[in-house]
């Protein structure tokens, strides 16, 4: 790596941090995509299969403990939830998919407003989708890899409650995942390793979510 690499390298983790550091504010929770309206910033969503840390993961993010609500019920997000982080970029909490105790047309009702969500939001410039460390990929995960290649909206898979699994099994765990998201057109093929319990992969996280937004200027090296 150069100098200018690692200097750029080093703007980056210094905006990210600074940026997740700054007043993380409550806009909407919607039930439908067409009540939300065009914030004029970018979107980062983070999606997953109900229990999958969504809520902890952001709250973790922004070093607070209450900004998503999280909750040891699977299930109780059935909204979309919209937070403004620093008047720079739009958080956006999905409903979980996949929750099989639910009634079946409420898990309809979430998940057919998560795939709209994806499939209709211009602004939404990456979606993190979140993989719990334990479980690997599920049907449901795949079906929502198919809809993010389609409407070719890019996404990252970040692995969660990664402090659950020993070394060898985690770092078996991505190479296979590695090698299933190979596949898939929209999918980064650099996976993230995160918990929010231990504060693993936050930093990272924080990084290259704040990389979206980062301006020309601000990546200039001096």
């Amino acid at each position: 790596m150069s100098d200018k690499e690692e200097e750029l390298k080093i703007k980056k983790q210094q905006f990210g941090h600074w940026l997740f550091e700054q007043d993380c504010e409550f806009l909407i929770g919607a039930v439908k995509c067409e009540q939300v309206p065009d914030f004029k910033l970018t979107e980062i969503a983070f999606a997953g299969r109900s229990n999958v840390g969504k809520s902890s993961l952001i709250n973790a993010l922004t070093r607070r403990k209450t900004v998503a609500r999280t909750s040891n019920t699977p299930g109780r997000t059935q909204q979309l939830n919209f937070f403004k982080l620093a008047s720079r970029i739009i958080l956006v909490d999905l409903p979980g998919y996949g929750y099989a105790q639910a009634p079946k047309n409420l898990v309809k009702q979430w998940t057919r407003l998560v795939f709209d969500y994806l499939k209709g939001r211009p602004v939404l410039r990456r979606v993190c989708l979140l993989i719990d460390a334990r479980r690997g990929l599920k049907d449901n995960d795949f079906e929502a890899m198919e809809i993010l290649d389609e409407a070719a909206v890019n996404y990252q898979v970040i692995l969660t409650k990664a402090d659950k699994l020993k070394k060898e099994p985690l770092e078996a765990l991505v190479k296979k995942i590695a090698k299933q998201i190979s596949k898939h057109a929209a999918a980064y093929p650099d996976i993230i390793i995160t918990s929010s319990h231990k504060g693993i992969g936050i930093e990272e996280l924080r990084t290259v979510l704040a990389s979206t937004v980062m301006t020309k200027e601000e990546k200039e090296i001096q």
